[in-house]
């Protein structure tokens, strides 16, 4: 018996000069395709970023609020305009049973958009408000103020 040695099967051999790759027309194609999808998804993107923000700063009002409820029962008051939110992390020279800090970083605290809150006391109740994307007093929709209820 006479065993035969396998051989492989023969590769086709390839044209010379030609090589495996993409071509520019294949590359410029795709390249087009990437920029349409970028084109289409970048303003759904923006939407929800600036949703986002919105959002943000609404729990950060309600939060900020929060901790001026916890002052409050503390010290029968609320802190005064000119104190403003900065009386939440360190205690102020009118409040005579401060328990805080309430808030840490009180006195940095910016809103999504980069913006200082404003804190207004009226004396029973008080405001804090975000002056939104625009920041400034006013606007309509993403540039609306928020303000604590």
């Amino acid at each position: 018996m006479m065993f035969k040695e396998k051989t492989k099967p023969a590769r086709p051999r390839r044209a010379s000069g030609k090589e495996d790759g993409f071509t520019l027309v294949e590359l410029l194609v795709v390249l087009a395709i990437i920029a349409l999808i970028a084109t289409l998804a970048t303003p759904q993107i923006l939407r929800y970023l600036d949703s986002a923000r919105v959002d943000t700063a609404r729990a950060q009002i309600r939060n900020i609020a929060s901790a001026l409820e916890l002052y409050y029962l503390d010290n029968g008051n609320y802190p005064a305009t000119e104190e403003g939110l900065g009386a939440l992390a360190v205690a102020p020279s009118s409040a005579n049973r401060w328990n805080g800090p309430y808030l840490k970083g009180a006195d940095g605290l910016q809103d999504p958009w980069g913006t200082s809150y404003v804190y207004e006391n009226t004396g029973a109740a008080f405001a804090v408000r975000s002056l939104g994307r625009d920041k400034k007093t006013g606007g309509e929709g993403i540039d609306a103020d928020l303000v604590s209820d």
